[in-house]
């Protein structure tokens, strides 16, 4: 009889159903089985299809890099642009920690406010559409003003994006998106979850989408990373449903977690979750 390989989530329940017989030797198997589970990373299906230009990489590194103020698409939703410095910040520590260096976001912002006074603001306060030709004409200029001081080599975007996940992921409920495995929080008085509550329904989640362009404005690097949910389930409902979450984004380990997705393999991430 061959070898059977369990998923990890299985060991616990295996272990508790055999350790009455007292086999010592199968109780260290399942010991050893679930701490090499524990120590390695869990495959994850949902890891975002990276675009990488290696050759250009290859042919001229990028080691100095500055992360724009805006997005690079449409504006991020109201409760997700108060999150973006915080996620900038852990990106900007990620990517030093990594051996670049980040110039200060106000360098940008300078510069991009200037360049709006000229062509006008690209986003459309009403539809929060962005015109594209004016946005193209902005960064052209602000790429002029850092390439006079020759201080630049790349701009690294982040853009916050809101997408819809199911939490239906097994007995533990867990929502896949990005490469990030997560468990819906609760919001409200009560502790519990309804019943009736049902889990086919989708829930708000976050992820940050890095995208990298160099002084050419060619695009080198694009990939994206799961944050965490913007939604939690409302204890107060007595059928059950999902409602914003009074904190957004707060848990900088699932930041740390979505920035290291979305720069990979840039930078390579320990225990990256696409391998199978």
């Amino acid at each position: 009889m061959g070898l059977v390989l369990l998923p990890c989530a299985l060991f616990d329940e295996l272990a508790m159903t055999m350790l009455p017989n007292k086999s010592i030797l199968l109780a260290l198997l399942i010991s050893a089985l679930t701490a090499a589970c524990a120590s390695g990373p869990t495959y994850n299906p949902t890891v975002f299809a990276y675009e990488i230009e290696t050759e250009r990489l290859a042919e001229s590194p990028i080691r100095t890099v500055v992360i724009p103020h805006v997005n690079l698409g449409s504006p991020s939703r109201n409760y997700l642009t108060e999150a973006a410095p915080r996620v900038d910040a852990r990106l900007t520590s990620y990517l030093k920690e990594n051996g670049y260096n980040v110039l200060p976001q106000r360098l940008f912002r300078q510069y991009w406010n200037t360049a709006v006074r000229a062509y006008g603001d690209p986003v459309d306060p009403t539809t929060g559409r962005v015109n594209m030709k004016t946005f193209s004409q902005i960064m052209q200029s602000v790429r002029d003003r850092f390439t006079e001081g020759g201080q630049l080599d790349a701009f690294v975007f982040t853009d916050l994006v809101e997408l819809d996940v199911p939490f239906n992921g097994g007995l533990k409920h867990i929502g896949r998106w990005d490469g990030v495995s997560r468990r819906p929080s609760l919001q409200g008085p009560g502790s519990g979850v309804s019943t009736d509550f049902d889990w086919g329904m989708t829930a708000a989640v976050a992820s940050v989408q890095v995208t990298i362009f160099d002084m050419d404005l060619k695009r080198l690097f694009v990939s994206r990373g799961g944050l965490d949910a913007t939604e939690a389930i409302d204890t107060r409902s007595s059928t059950g449903r999902y409602i914003r979450r009074r904190n957004i984004l707060e848990n900088d380990t699932h930041i740390d977690e979505g920035v290291a997705l979305a720069m990979h393999p840039l930078i390579e991430m320990k225990n990256y979750p696409g391998n199978p």
